[in-house]
């Protein structure tokens, strides 16, 4: 007797999701991208208090099934291609299932000696994929808001080392583009920054930073008795997938003292493909840099990868040993919790150790490859239509355009979009006028799908103009 499933019960269960997951994936196209219910469909139809007595398995799966499945959004969708299109790989879903099972804490070395140890391993495959220098150190976090609210968290503690015992951050302030993902601001909120101190530096046509107007900025706040510690450059911009000028800004940074993080939360994926490589240049001159592989390296989410040079500014920022986890000093064996705010530390690396193994460098470059190549292809559809224009460039797989009839006929086509439920993008608003993001990052994705879903869009637009 067991208070736990018995062994055959979950054998049973086991292998009915293991095929219901293999058919999911494999007809993954006849489902619907987006899903038809209303806010509040799903609550509504699942019992309001918990149930007193357990149920059996059959019925549970049935309900997830029936209840829960049609208020999906499937980002597994070779026709998802919004945000910024993620897929988890079938290795990645093995491994995330092993590391559901073995259910580890990689906090300390002795809580786990595998999970930390194979996130070391991954960490230094993928750090020689980018490039990066030797020395760099790696680990890995969740999502790329925690990896840059980190970075953020290393700046403030070079600066302002007596912050971590006094608290207090007066005159600090930090940089970003006007076009960087928003987690930077609130890492910067979050840590006591405050948003007034976050300076939104403005960009040039291509949507990149303007190097210029970063040191303007730095050198007005510093003739204000203002204290400049941070500065963030962006390789693929959530918008438009743009690139800082990752050197320029280097320069600025070094010649200021400020901690320089490189947000490759997209764009730094498409770095691992030797060709891409060049649009990480000078991130080797940086401080830190996070890449994300549930954004385009097939790993089912959540996981973000965190390179530092400094690594023991991130650990004079967050160490912290209670005489419960205090272990005898070993030079091999690495603690993890030194080098964040969490303590519970998930086995992510295991699925990732998956997907790299499975695909193999050659693999995943030929995956990106096709990416990119595809998304090219789809732009010059775009440009070769008279109701269309291109609204930014685009160096990786994502393409942002419009209607020329203008903003209210733009988000007419993008409801109708929505309602089709064939395909899914999202939008932005560049230079004040709404504009269609459209993301290639599936790993299912083809060339049929690709056009597939811009017959889609002419046929709609046809109609909107009609």
């Amino acid at each position: 007797m067991t208070n736990d499933m018995a062994p055959e019960e979950f054998r049973r269960a086991g292998h009915e999701i293991v095929d219901w997951i293999a058919d999911y994936l494999a007809n993954i196209r006849e489902y619907p991208v987006l899903t038809a219910r209303k806010p509040g469909d799903l609550i509504d139809a699942l019992p309001a208090q918990a149930p007193e007595t357990g149920e059996p398995i059959e019925r549970i799966l049935a309900d997830f099934r029936e209840q829960v499945m049609p208020s999906v959004t499937h980002w597994n969708h070779p026709r998802f291609h919004a945000y910024f299109s993620v897929s988890a790989s079938g290795p990645g879903i093995l491994g995330e299932m092993l590391t559901a099972a073995l259910n580890v804490n990689g906090m300390i070395w002795k809580s786990c000696p595998a999970a930390v140890e194979l996130e070391q391993v991954t960490m230094s495959w993928l750090r020689q994929w980018l490039r990066l220098p030797e020395e760099w150190f790696g680990q890995i976090y969740d999502t790329a808001s925690v990896s840059s609210m980190h970075a953020v968290a290393c700046a403030r503690e070079q600066a302002f080392p007596e912050v971590r015992t006094e608290g207090g951050m007066r005159g600090a302030v930090a940089y970003t583009s006007e076009h960087s993902h928003s987690s930077i601001e609130k890492g910067c909120i979050a840590l006591g920054v405050g948003q007034n101190n976050v300076r939104r530096i403005g960009s040039d046509a291509d949507f990149r930073m303007k190097p210029e107007a970063l040191e303007a900025a730095i050198r007005a706040d510093l003739a204000a008795g203002l204290k400049p510690f941070f500065v963030t450059a962006t390789v693929g911009t959530t918008s438009t997938s743009s690139i800082d000028p990752v050197p320029a800004i280097a320069d600025i940074a070094e010649r200021y003292k400020l901690w320089l993080h490189v947000d490759g939360a997209y764009g730094g994926s498409a770095c691992v493909v030797p060709e891409f490589n060049h649009y990480l240049r000078g991130t080797e001159r940086a401080d830190s840099l996070v890449v994300n592989p549930h954004k385009w390296l097939f790993t089912p989410i959540d996981i973000s990868t965190f390179f530092t040079r400094k690594p023991e500014i991130l650990r004079q920022a967050f160490s912290l040993i209670p005489e419960y986890l205090r272990t005898a000093a070993d030079p091999r064996a690495l603690n993890l919790m030194d080098y964040g705010v969490q303590l519970g530390r998930r086995f992510r690396a295991l699925k990732f150790w998956f997907v790299l193994r499975y695909f193999g460098h050659e693999g995943i470059s030929h995956i990106l490859r096709e990416h990119v190549r595809m998304a090219a292809e789809f732009a010059g559809w775009v440009g070769g239509d008279e109701r269309f224009e291109l609204a930014a460039p685009h160096p990786f797989s994502l393409v942002c355009f419009r209607m020329k009839a203008g903003d209210e006929a733009t988000k007419r086509l993008h409801q109708a979009l929505d309602d089709s439920r064939e395909a899914f993008l999202s939008h932005t608003v560049l230079n004040g006028r709404y504009t269609l993001r459209f993301a290639i990052g599936n790993i299912k994705t083809t060339d049929e799908d690709v056009a597939a879903t811009w017959t889609l869009i002419q046929r709609l637009a046809s109609e909107i103009i009609a």
